[in-house]
């Protein structure tokens, strides 16, 4: 009786721990190269004024991955104790959603990728910061692991007093055995979608689904590979408060 009653408190210091091991991992890496490249710069006696501004932009950039790692960790940890802010008030899905492809324009011409939006009208209740950080994620993702030239597809249906929202890609599309994981911290899956370096640290959509279920939705997804990946996000069209 005792080790049922502590089993679920020892998962909980299990999970911690590992979520511990693995944002120190993460952490590392940046760190490493920003202190190698400094340190190896440092003794170069010969170093010139374009040597030295070229240094400075790498580390920027490593500084900038430090950054975007730091505020994940700390949206994640904030979703999973409840302890996220979330402001309850009317929206419009097509303003949510219109709002969420503005953020990727830049990315998406980078790759001349066009967004296809389909979504229609439909009003729910939610925090509208958090949603548009929603289908940011996945349209981040979308661009990045779809091809250049082609699209992304944003498709809305209603069913049983719920909304859904397809995200749909074009790329190489996931492994079955990588679905199952795919909402978990730090889960990687280059390997298995394209041979590029695509950057990011594994959090978003473990940070999506966080949103999903605070909104009392779910997240679901479908690939065939070398067809695409299609991400759906189901959300009430019921009155939704107390959000958690």
């Amino acid at each position: 009786l005792a080790g049922r009653t502590l089993k679920p408190i020892q998962e909980m210091l299990d999970e911690q721990k590992q979520f511990v091991a693995d944002a120190s991992h993460e952490l590392r890496t940046p760190l490493t190269s920003l202190k190698s490249e400094i340190e190896v710069n440092l003794r170069d006696k010969k170093l010139t004024l374009d040597a030295a501004k070229k240094i400075l932009a790498s580390n920027l950039e490593e500084v900038n991955n430090l950054q975007i790692l730091s505020d994940d960790l700390i949206k994640l940890t904030q979703y999973q104790k409840g302890d996220n802010g979330l402001i309850v008030t009317q929206v419009s899905l097509d303003s949510i959603v219109n709002e969420a492809i503005k953020k990727t324009a830049k990315l998406a011409k980078a790759k001349k990728i066009e967004i296809v939006n389909q979504i229609d009208h439909f009003d729910l209740e939610g925090d509208p910061q958090s949603l548009v950080e929603l289908f940011v994620i996945f349209l981040d993702n979308a661009i990045k692991y779809n091809p250049k030239n082609s699209a992304v597809n944003l498709i809305s249906e209603v069913n049983d007093d719920h909304l859904f929202v397809h995200i749909i890609d074009h790329g190489l599309g996931i492994e079955e055995n990588d679905l199952p994981h795919l909402f978990d911290r730090f889960y990687r899956t280059d390997k298995s979608r394209t041979k590029a370096n695509i950057p990011g640290y594994g959090l978003g959509l473990a940070i999506a689904k966080q949103i999903s279920e605070k909104h009392f939705g779910s997240i679901s997804v479908k690939s065939q590979r070398n067809q695409g990946t299609t991400f759906s996000v189901r959300l009430p069209l019921k009155h939704v408060s107390n959000l958690i």
